[in-house]
């Protein structure tokens, strides 16, 4: 469908509600570390899972308990409540994302090699994304250019010429090095 046919669909119709709802949720995730926090969910659903599943082959059931049972489901549990709180309560991602680094790292031994190593994975790399996220903040003083992109909108620093842009990083013609760097 082209953006006209779906333009002229209205606001009433299915399509277009399932695309507000969508375009919603991505500005949603937008603002928060999204896979941060659904990385640790899914890594704390193994850990307290496996202590107490049952696996059953043919007429033999093989259960994986272990003494440390309550403390997997402790883990797990906090795990998915880190992960809630790097959706919920961004500003603390850093010290959920630390939680989950620790609490994956003792999931090792407490419980089964950490949900045998799935979740042991899934919540390390979701703490490290949720301690690496930071919000996009719009960048002050970037040069705008214009239609035709070859000459900057505004001027550049002060005691530039209007149209020269500032290139600092020595490569640019107009500073007399033409792409060559030294040493020093």
């Amino acid at each position: 469908m082209s953006a006209e046919a779906q333009a002229g669909l209205g606001g009433g119709s299915k399509v277009g509600r399932f695309g507000e709802w969508r375009r919603s949720f991505r500005n949603w995730r937008g603002q928060r570390p999204f896979w941060a926090g659904l990385l640790t969910i899914l890594g704390g659903l193994p850990i307290m899972y496996f202590p107490y599943a049952n696996l059953t082959l043919g007429t033999m059931t093989i259960r994986m308990a272990t003494t440390a049972g309550a403390g997997s489901l402790i883990i797990g549990v906090l795990l998915v409540v880190l992960g809630l709180t790097m959706w919920f309560q961004r500003h603390s991602r850093v010290f959920a994302g630390v939680a989950a680094i620790l609490l994956a790292l003792v999931s090792l031994v407490v419980s089964n090699f950490g949900g045998f190593v799935i979740g042991f994975l899934l919540a390390l790399i979701g703490g490290a994304l949720g301690v690496s996220w930071a919000e996009e903040k719009p960048v002050k003083g970037a040069v705008k250019r214009t239609v035709e992109g070859s000459q900057p909108a505004a001027a550049g620093a002060a005691g530039e010429e209007p149209g020269e842009a500032s290139d600092l990083s020595g490569t640019s013609p107009t500073n007399g090095t033409n792409g060559r760097h030294r040493a020093g």
